[in-house]
């Protein structure tokens, strides 16, 4: 967003993150500035935004994938004047992919008169553990030590003993999937009762410190945790602003990497099972390109197994990406033997669902991913299951397994 013909942007942030969560996921939440609704798909924000002269915004697809449908409403309203010196609207994001030990995460770095009104953040968990322990720290107008000091991560996202999921007008955590390695978390805080005002200049931090289990067994309640973290920092101020940093390619904002291991519809061609129909089925949404393997056993005896192929062992989060429909079963899905999960794949309209089948470290070689028919829920009206892909994610940096996070805490 650039206001009144300036060269640098206001604003300059993805779209997920402007509105709230990060990690490109779509997730619906409320608060007071930002509403996402719609399965994460319609995003609203109610923040002010004056301008003197001239508004641009400019939205740009840095995705593979085409846009296939994007529309927007502007609300403007024409005054005859505005007051004088206005702080205007801006918003800014950052990422380390992983944080730097030795020093705190950095939300802000601003230069002039204005006034900080929120801060989103999401953090990609590297390994098991609570990363929320850091303090935030606001140093207003170059002060040697920050007015406001906060007491935790939390703490200054109003939240206690931890996160959860839940959003309100102020604050919230309306991303959060738990402590272990690759759980996300997004969480908000606007500062709209309680604004920090600056008139100089405003340098917002906040520590990347947590628990932490080592390889030898010990284990820390409060140590720098080298997790992926991002930010976004909204703020008024009058202009010129300080330029920033630009913003990391598309692909580069991402802090894991999916890669698919096995298609259903490509290994129908190959796959074992019982003596029940087994087909490809063309339906759109899949992750795959809209075909799916369908499998349509009559009743709770079916199976069938699947086969793919590593060049490299590799550890990995695992995700299976299955259908859930009216007339789908319960199924127990096993990799080389082992359970990965009992699935009800019952829902009373058809949608596409990513089950987490946790880390796993795979060999080099084939593996087998099995899945048995086991039932059905009450409502369901058979028992059928649609499987879309096996997808490997890992994350952007990982730390070497045998690298011990105290030896990144001694001085430089």
């Amino acid at each position: 967003m650039y206001w009144d013909g300036e060269e640098h942007p206001s604003v300059e942030c993805p779209i997920g993150d402007f509105f709230g969560i990060g990690h490109g996921v779509d997730q619906p939440f409320t608060s007071l500035p930002i509403r996402v609704s719609s399965n994460g798909r319609a995003r609203n924000c109610y923040w002010p935004m004056p301008f003197a002269r001239s508004a641009r915004i400019t939205v740009t697809n840095e995705s593979e994938v085409p846009c296939a449908a994007f529309y927007w409403y502007i609300d403007w309203q024409k005054h005859p004047v505005l007051p004088e010196n206005i702080g205007y609207f801006h918003a800014m994001y950052r990422q380390e992919f992983p944080c730097v030990m030795g020093r705190n995460y950095l939300i802000a770095d601003l230069e002039g008169r204005g006034h900080y009104v929120g801060t989103i953040q999401s953090v990609y968990h590297v390994s098991p553990g609570w990363y929320g322990e850091g303090d935030d720290f606001f140093f207003i107008d170059g002060e040697p030590e920050p007015s406001l000091r906060g007491t935790g991560t939390e703490d200054y996202f109003c939240d206690a003993w931890g996160f959860r999921q839940q959003d309100g007008p102020f604050y919230g955590t309306p991303l959060w999937e738990g402590y272990d390695t690759g759980d996300r978390g997004t969480a908000y805080r606007f500062h709209i009762a309680d604004p920090v005002p600056f008139s100089k200049s405003l340098r917002v931090e906040i520590e990347h410190k947590g628990s932490q289990n080592f390889p030898d067994g010990t284990f820390s309640g409060f140590i720098e945790r080298d997790d992926l973290m991002s930010s976004v920092a909204f703020w008024y101020q009058t202009e010129p602003h300080k330029p920033w940093p630009a913003l990391p390619p598309g692909p580069e904002r991402l802090p894991f990497r999916d890669q698919v291991l096995l298609v259903g519809a490509e290994a129908v061609a190959t796959a074992r099972h019982s003596e029940h129909p087994l087909q490809v089925q063309d339906l759109p949404g899949m992750a795959t390109g809209g075909k799916q393997l369908f499998f349509t056993p009559a009743d709770d005896q079916g199976w069938v197994e699947v086969t793919f192929t590593l060049d490299r062992e590799r550890t990995v989060d695992l995700w299976g990406k299955m259908l859930h429909s009216w007339d789908y079963g319960l199924y127990r899905a096993l990799l080389d033997g082992q359970e990965l999960e009992v699935m009800d794949l019952f829902n009373p309209a058809v949608t596409p669902v990513a089950h987490r089948w946790g880390r796993r470290q795979l060999a080099a070689g084939e593996h087998t991913l099995r899945f048995e028919c086991v039932g059905k829920a009450e409502k369901s009206q058979g028992f059928f299951l649609g499987f879309d892909a096996l997808v490997a994610r890992e994350a952007v940096y990982s730390r070497p397994p045998e690298k011990d996070l105290r030896d990144l805490q001694k001085p430089r």
